[in-house]
């Protein structure tokens, strides 16, 4: 990385003329737009509250390099479950665990490796129901801007997830599941032996 010499006449524009210091790739210095799912269908499940844990503790040391990613791991999965997994009943839970959230990196590779589990239990706290999503990812080559490669690495593997969990949750868990919906705004009807009204 080259070095630079800010004026102090510049001092203001600190923050711009840093953009330009470096190994000249603006990965490094990217805004990157938060990984969010609410814009999916909802999975429904017949049950009163939706649980989300956090099972899974990054190392915060190498191999570990999620936290260098702009959208790290956890937070995104447990965003995921927040915007996926909502409660349309009136007894029981869902746990909504966050298993696994890694991204590890080995000299030119980085592996991604990320699993989630919903299990349904009654108000008695018996295990009802399981589903597990699992999904990895590996990039090999040369990284030129860490931070872009684990935010595209995620992003990709987040859409994996979304498909793999929602699949998943749909074959383990269908008799927890509904199709319940808020009721339509009501629809004013003419009698038939009448005249529509205008």
């Amino acid at each position: 990385m080259k070095a630079c010499t800010i004026p102090r006449r510049l001092a203001l524009l600190l923050p711009f003329a840093l953009a330009n210091c470096g190994d000249g790739d603006d990965g490094d210095y990217a805004t990157f737009a938060p990984l969010r799912y609410d814009y999916l269908p909802p999975i429904q499940v017949n049950v009163a509250s939706i649980d989300i844990q956090q099972r899974f503790i990054p190392a915060g040391v190498a191999p570990d390099v999620s936290a260098a990613d702009p959208a790290p791991p956890v937070q995104v999965l447990r965003e995921m479950g927040q915007d996926r997994v909502k409660a349309f009943g009136t007894s029981g839970k869902a746990v909504f665990a966050i298993d696994n959230a890694a991204l590890t990196q080995n000299n030119d590779v980085i592996h991604g490796d990320f699993a989630v589990s919903l299990t349904i239990y009654d108000d008695d706290g018996a295990q009802k129901g399981f589903a597990t999503a699992h999904v990895e990812r590996t990039h090999t080559g040369e990284v030129k801007s860490l931070r872009r490669v684990l935010y595209d690495m995620t992003k990709a593997m987040m859409d994996d997830m979304n498909v793999e969990f929602e699949y998943q949750v749909r074959r383990n868990l269908k008799p927890f599941l509904t199709s319940a919906t808020a009721p339509d705004a009501p629809v004013q009807q003419d009698p038939l032996n009448q005249p529509p009204t205008n």
